[in-house]
């Protein structure tokens, strides 16, 4: 025969109020008691890594002509369904730093895109447009501002260590820096400063006037020297 709840004897009642104190408690213990601990006994670090393996050489001809620097505040909230954020839940603020790098390809010029004149005083130069490279996080001045976790989030936590718990917040980092760089005119810019190189370059060589042109179609930008 099964007991109505409100007719538990007391000693049933205090032990359900017991084992609820007992899960706060845990929940904040990594807060509260742990880091106590560790101010306490003291911490040694040691680096056990192994050696650091070469995978592969690639040859580079890029020529990187500009650079940008990046910064985004994440507010990336997750909530369960039919549960209270207290309950289940996290929400985290994640300050994102990278650079992405503007590049022009020169391993692609072929001799078709390289004009001289006969008197070696003019030349016609046809280059890639610009790319950009991919966004790159900086970990020295990324960091997470807070966190927030329910309580079942919380109790999970301390029974094991999740390493991808910032995976998520810095994949969105770097999403939102790569859009930011795409409308910064950094590849405009790398153009531009690839055209002031290539110019002081052969200038240098006795070339006395130096076009160059992005692209293949007719709207390509130029720049010349005279």
């Amino acid at each position: 025969m099964t007991t109505p709840i409100g007719r538990l004897p007391g000693w049933a009642k205090a032990l359900a109020a017991l084992v609820v104190v007992l899960a706060l408690l845990f929940a904040g213990i990594r807060l509260a008691v742990l880091p106590g601990i560790k101010d306490l006994f003291g911490t040694e670090t040691n680096d056990r890594s192994g050696p650091t393996l070469l995978k592969s050489v690639q040859d580079m001809s890029r020529y990187d002509a500009a650079s940008g620097n990046f910064q985004v505040v994440v507010d990336l909230e997750k909530d369960a369904k039919f549960l209270p954020d207290a309950l289940r839940g996290t929400r985290t603020l994640y300050v994102g730093a990278g650079t992405v790098d503007a590049y022009v390809d020169l391993g692609q010029v072929g001799e078709k895109d390289v004009t001289v004149d006969e008197d070696r005083t003019s030349a016609t130069l046809r280059l890639p447009h610009a790319r950009l490279g991919r966004p790159a996080l900086d970990p020295d001045h990324s960091y997470a501002v807070s966190k927030r976790r329910g309580l079942l989030d919380r109790l999970g936590d301390l029974f094991s260590d999740n390493p991808n718990s910032e995976q998520a917040v810095q994949k969105l980092a770097v999403r939102h820096i790569g859009d930011a760089a795409r409308g910064s005119g950094l590849t405009a810019r790398a153009e531009r400063n690839t055209t002031g190189m290539l110019q002081g370059l052969l200038r240098s060589l006795g070339f006395r006037e130096v076009r160059v042109s992005y692209g293949t179609t007719g709207g390509a930008r130029e720049g010349t020297t005279g």
